[in-house]
């Protein structure tokens, strides 16, 4: 494996400043946002490189179970700040938190236990990476999910409301809006799928690839992670998106706009 000094990663973050410089004139508020974006992953992907060194070296449940939570917690948080009309309250935050936990981390013990089979089932090296892949696009699928579900809510609460007078039940107002929700949660994974090994070389094959991995065994890894990942999306959003539409109607099926909030 070729290893990267400090003096190669200045020079891959030397085309993101050039970036910046050149979006200044066109976009003046995107330049900042891309080197604060980059300063973001530079402070915390080394952060969490540190981490997992230590974590590696320990291999302690307790403490992989602590990691397990603070990135649930924080995957979580980004969910409810990426939507622009959520829920009020706890449930702004329970929904996607809780949707993750029971997708992510259910698959992500299936995998490690009954797929992977490695002794013990929660060795740092393949859970936590394989719990990050399923958070952060579970994650990603819900926060789409969510925000097109309140939005489109919002926008025809008139026509929902007139299915609940014409004797419609909740579920039977909103159906058509959840169909396109739930399609629209599984998009960025179905094009992954679609794109994967002819548009485009995953991450995880190609970081195998790099580190000096046969490509047939990298393959191999690369197919049972995007399995897993277009599960724990599919079910986290199927969940999520159940769990908001009865959050959106009371006891008595009438549509409750005022739990959300800008």
């Amino acid at each position: 494996m070729i290893h990267l000094s400090n003096f190669d990663l200045s020079l891959a973050a030397l085309l993101v400043l050039a970036l910046a410089l050149t979006s200044t004139r066109i976009y003046p508020g995107l330049a900042r946002q891309l080197l604060v974006a980059a300063l973001r992953t530079a402070i915390q992907l080394t952060l969490i490189g540190l981490v997992l060194k230590a974590l590696f070296a320990t291999s302690n449940l307790a403490w992989v179970g602590l990691m397990s939570l603070v990135m649930l917690a924080v995957a979580g948080r980004e969910v409810m700040a990426r939507q622009h009309r959520r829920f009020g309250g706890t449930w702004g935050y329970g929904i996607g938190t809780l949707s993750m936990f029971i997708s992510s981390f259910s698959i992500a013990l299936f995998a490690l236990v009954v797929v992977v089979g490695n002794d013990p089932w929660y060795q740092p090296q393949y859970a936590i990476p394989l719990l990050g892949m399923l958070l952060g696009n579970t994650m990603n699928g819900i926060a789409l999910a969510l925000d097109r579900l309140t939005q489109t809510a919002w926008e025809q609460r008139e026509t929902i409301e007139a299915r609940l007078l014409l004797g419609h039940s909740a579920s039977q107002a909103v159906s058509g809006i959840r169909r396109q929700v739930f399609h629209s949660g599984l998009t960025p994974i179905i094009n992954a799928m679609a794109a994967a090994g002819i548009v485009s070389l995953p991450g995880m094959m190609t970081g195998q690839i790099l580190a000096g991995a046969e490509p047939v065994e990298a393959v191999k890894y690369q197919i049972m992670i995007m399995f897993l990942i277009t599960a724990g999306a599919g079910f986290g959003t199927l969940a999520a998106v159940h769990l908001s539409v009865r959050r959106l109607f009371d006891g008595r099926e009438r549509l409750r706009l005022d739990r959300l909030k800008q």
